[in-house]
């Protein structure tokens, strides 16, 4: 990965763990490392482990072999991994069976007052159970989804919308401004992860609408290029416009946040709608346009692929 232009803020060095080595986590991880903190890495492939320690060798990057390893000693665990098994595996240990769970989460390796972010994108029910299960053990826990995508990540300039405590956010947001340019706190815990799912909503239903907008202005014989760039300069401009409207055009699909991801966030809205009493049946609908975009082999496809179903 080449270093990226970020310019971090000063701030002491910390002793850290980060927990998933994915296309977000790889980054993340490194960002932390280059900002002068000391960082232990922990991912279920070991070979994306020492491969990050490989490329952060020089700021004293080293791995663990499990996550309670990597957390011993940390004062802030981060964690960036897939959903709320995967979640749960790293923070409390593998799940065993019959109710039981091995040793090796980070929660057993974690000392009091230290804190656990999670950067996963989960749901909001598994959140305000792990940070219950911190407090018990007089650990802190913070629910800390991102925006931004890979790019974001890579660039250090992710958006963390934060559930949890005054307390251990306002320690946990200096150490994670190394990847990102905005850490919030929204709310209680799992607030954090309500608000990423407001954000998966919001990004459903425009990108189906510039879906459509393209389609329809193809069929009219419009250069769509060209209208693009004047339509982005007033009230239908959008991030999704800026980003991705031109690659949409061109059917370049083979990037970005994949359908399968998408497909994931927009179930645990669902639940959650269905939890809390929430209309979303614009945001049902484009989950079943972007099932669609899955059957026909899209499962890959950046989110803009919506747009296929429609030529």
């Amino acid at each position: 990965m080449t270093p990226p232009m970020k310019t971090y803020d000063p701030v002491s060095s910390r002793r850290v763990a980060f927990l998933g080595l994915g296309v977000m986590g790889h980054p993340m991880a490194g960002h932390l490392a280059r900002a002068g903190h000391q960082v232990t890495v922990y991912n279920r492939s070991p070979a994306k482990a020492q491969a990050w320690v490989a490329e952060f060798a020089a700021q004293g990057g080293r791995s663990a072999a499990t996550p309670r390893e990597a957390a011993t000693g940390a004062e802030f665990v981060f964690a960036c991994v897939g959903n709320d098994d995967d979640l749960r595996a790293v923070v409390l240990g593998a799940d065993l069976g019959g109710g039981q769970r091995s040793a090796d989460g980070a929660f057993a390796g974690m000392a009091p007052g230290a804190v656990f972010v999670d950067h996963t994108t989960a749901s909001a029910e598994v959140a305000r159970a792990l940070y219950a299960a911190a407090r018990s053990l007089g650990l802190q826990f913070v629910d800390a989804p991102v925006s931004g995508g890979q790019a974001g990540a890579v660039n250090g300039l992710l958006t963390v919308m934060c559930g949890g405590d005054a307390e251990p956010f306002a320690a946990m947001q200096p150490v994670a401004l190394a990847f990102s340019r905005a850490v919030t706190l929204v709310g209680a815990p799992g607030a954090g992860q309500l608000a990423k799912m407001v954000n998966q909503i919001c990004i459903a239903g425009l990108v189906q609408a510039l879906s459509e907008g393209i389609a329809f202005g193809q069929k009219a014989g419009l250069d769509m290029k060209q209208v693009l760039d004047v339509i982005g300069k007033g009230a239908a401009q959008s991030w999704q416009m800026d980003n991705r409207g031109k690659t949409m055009v061109d059917g370049q699909f083979n990037f970005g946040f994949a359908v399968d991801w998408m497909r994931k966030d927009l179930g645990l809205v669902m639940d959650e709608a269905r939890r809390n009493g929430a209309r979303v049946p614009v945001t049902a609908l484009v989950d079943q346009f972007y099932a669609d975009v899955q059957a026909a082999g899209g499962q890959r496809f950046d989110t803009s692929s919506l747009v296929t179903r429609l030529k």
